[in-house]
């Protein structure tokens, strides 16, 4: 996020798109209704009826892949409306004729005739966003058929406009171009680089900006250094006591699939994750793992993937260790046992740490005393310190007095709230020329509707943890699809009935939920349920050629009603 979780609140106008922020990051949405409350405009860009539509001045209720049109018409209104902040595009950044150049002939009305969204829709998105126009200065909760129209007295100032977006923008084979768009509005308007502005990426589970931030990516070293900089690079390896390290990029978690798949990959050792679960076309996956020669699975629970493992390492669980996490803000916040770990589990770092001198004995490589023998997570924050520039002033002991927003590179800094105030870490904003790509897999005769997959607020991710707790579990115990009234009356498929879902990979049974949350030609389903496992129906067949992030928001698929097919065999 280049901004912090509490400017949200104090936003003039919020663009969400791509997040289900109030069941996927529900407390944080919660700073987003405050905002509204106070007046702020908030816009909703997606696929479904979700739970902040409830709070939204607009929702554009897209089919999954068209809202890249979307983006590049805002785009286009605002260059031509006047409403682009020049003097900050002036002073600020560069390629932005070569931007222009690719939103040129991407008017409203060719959006709307992608899109079905109407054109006056999206020209009035684009001045709200620019110009960071309010409800009237009031709350929509007054009266929510005062919606603003276009007002030229308004357009005197601008104010702040944020936009959040989450895995519904990242898990496509554009996505990079997506991330890429949003960051062009934001130059485009000036909304960076002050408070209650900027691109906020949610990040979708704990700690996952901490394990990105100290390196856990296949082309960086710690603090996003890349491994193919040399002096960066030998700087890193002469602080472990090294003369350099390897400057290859690494492999992505699918391009690791796929070179296991080609006999180029032979091992895995997997913490924290369940692959078995989570990552598409399952049956492909566990194909895949069923013919290594060696996999490691360490967790705190057994999951699906562990059940494949040669090798089960116990861990401990976040309350039963300490160290730090880093959250979607870039807080690093420190982290304290409440109870012990069961049994024989151990935390990460201390199995890590033992594994890692048993590698050096059989290998026969030499270290210096203590090499490995880290005496607590206070050290090796210590030492993280010194390779990763974006945590230099961060330490245990400055944390206990509450968190650090990075970059906090000298143990005086105060951290940062948000980031590019002033200047880039670039130097310049660089604007990105933009084609409008449909998804890959696009619906046919045979699969004529598009699934989406995603989170509902009860459960986490592969169910690992939530499908665990009595309390979640009998909340919501079973999976569901959502289905549009029209595409279950096609089949006669009744609500809270059984239906098959097919795609080119395999097929799922799950119960239906027949509604309006989504469109016509559009499914939802969530990932959390072994019964009916929404990633046995979506594909890795294109990747985003530079995230390598498979395509997970849009499959082709077709519904089967269960009861209308043993009919048809009695006939």
């Amino acid at each position: 996020m280049t901004n912090s979780i509490g400017e949200i609140r104090n936003a003039d106008c919020i663009l969400i798109t791509g997040s289900n922020t109030g069941e996927s990051h529900p407390v944080l949405s919660y700073e987003v209704v405050r905002a509204v409350k106070k007046g702020a405009t908030l816009i909703v860009i997606d696929p479904r009826k979700i739970s902040m539509t409830d709070h939204a001045a607009i929702h554009v209720q897209t089919k999954p892949g068209d809202d890249v049109f979307i983006f590049m018409a805002m785009a286009h209104v605002i260059i031509r409306e006047g409403w682009a902040d020049m003097p900050f595009i002036e002073a600020r950044t560069e390629e932005f004729e070569a931007f222009k150049e690719s939103v040129v002939n991407m008017t409203p009305e060719a959006a709307s005739l992608a899109t079905g969204v109407p054109a006056a829709t999206i020209e009035k998105i684009a001045r709200l966003y620019a110009l960071g126009h309010r409800q009237f200065g009031q709350s929509i909760y007054a009266n929510r058929n005062q919606l603003e129209t276009k007002n030229r007295k308004l357009e005197t100032t601008r104010g702040h406009s944020t936009i959040l977006y989450a895995m519904g923008i990242t898990q496509r084979s554009n996505g990079t171009d997506l991330v890429h768009v949003l960051a062009d509005l934001a130059l485009l308007t000036g909304q960076i680089g002050k408070p209650s502005t900027g691109v906020n990426p949610l990040r979708g589970q704990a700690n996952v900006q901490g394990a990105c931030d100290l390196g856990g990516l296949p082309d960086v070293l710690p603090g996003y250094q890349k491994v193919f900089d040399a002096p960066k690079r030998k700087a890193v390896a002469k602080a472990w006591g090294l003369d350099d390290l390897p400057a290859e990029v690494g492999l992505t978690v699918v391009e690791m699939s796929k070179a296991a798949a080609a006999g180029k990959v032979r091992a895995y050792y997997v913490m924290g994750e369940n692959p078995l679960m989570s990552e598409p076309d399952l049956t492909h996956i566990e194909k895949v793992f069923r013919s290594l020669d060696f996999l490691v699975v360490q967790d705190i629970f057994l999951n699906e993937t562990g059940r494949l493992a040669h090798v089960i390492l116990p861990a401990a669980a976040s309350l039963e260790k300490d160290g730090t996490f880093t959250n979607t803000e870039r807080r690093v916040q420190l982290l304290q046992p409440i109870v012990s770990p069961p049994g024989k589990a151990k935390p990460d770092w201390q199995i890590i740490a033992a594994i890692a001198k048993k590698f050096d004995e059989k290998m026969g490589i030499e270290r210096t005393a203590g090499y490995w023998d880290f005496a607590s997570t206070a050290e090796i924050m210590d030492e993280a310190a010194q390779v990763t520039p974006i945590y230099g002033g961060v330490s245990h002991q400055r944390l206990s007095n509450g968190g650090l927003s990075w970059p906090c590179p000298t143990p005086d800094h105060p951290g940062t709230k948000f980031l590019h105030q002033g200047k880039f870490s670039r130097g310049r904003g660089k604007f990105y020329p933009i084609e409008a790509l449909l998804p890959y897999e696009q619906p046919d005769e045979e699969y004529p509707l598009i699934l989406t997959t995603g989170r509902i607020l009860y459960h986490y991710h592969t169910g690992t943890m939530t499908r665990r707790s009595e309390g979640l579990d009998w909340r919501v115990p079973r999976g569901y699809a959502e289905i549009n009234v029209k595409d279950a009356e096609a089949i006669g498929l009744l609500d809270g009935g059984a239906v098959e879902i097919l795609s080119r990979r395999g097929k799922v049974r799950t119960q239906a939920r027949i509604g309006e949350r989504v469109p016509p030609g559009v499914v939802f389903l969530s990932f959390h349920w072994k019964e009916s496992p929404a990633n046995i129906l979506t594909h890795d067949a294109k990747l985003d050629p530079i995230a390598k992030i498979p395509e997970y928001k849009a499959s082709s698929v077709k519904l089967v009603n269960p009861k209308a097919k043993r009919k048809a065999r009695k006939k």
